[in-house]
């Protein structure tokens, strides 16, 4: 369940903020072929692509054509922030008390052998 959950989130996402949104089109674009070879039987697909994908006219199905995949792009997932007018920045010097550093020893120089060095 987890699995499909997150397929789906990721689905959801990448729908929504790329132009992944235009494979969801795909049925027009068979559609909108389909009627194209009813009225020219001879139409091969690549014909039809390169009609409408390569040197685009404006005809009498002009607004079904604006509607397949990749033919009009759109802003994805735009997002605006604004200030309100009130807002305003305030610089507060404030005063810094020293701070006073304290050695701590890192051996214990009690227990410390002097001559272990110089035998080194």
């Amino acid at each position: 369940m987890k699995k499909f959950v997150s397929i789906f989130l990721l689905m959801l996402y990448l729908v929504s903020t790329t132009e992944l949104y235009q494979l969801l089109k795909i049925p027009e674009l068979i559609e909108h072929y389909i009627e194209h070879k009813k009225l020219n039987p001879e139409m091969t697909l690549t014909a039809f692509l390169k009609t409408h994908y390569d040197h685009p006219i404006k005809d009498g199905d002009y607004g079904k054509d604006q509607k397949l995949p990749f033919i009009i792009h759109s802003a994805l997932l735009t997002l605006i922030f604004t200030i309100n007018q009130g807002f305003s920045f305030e610089l507060v010097t404030s005063n810094f008390n020293s701070l006073t550093f304290h050695k701590i020893p890192s051996k214990d120089e009690d227990l410390y052998y002097k001559g272990f060095l110089s035998s080194v």
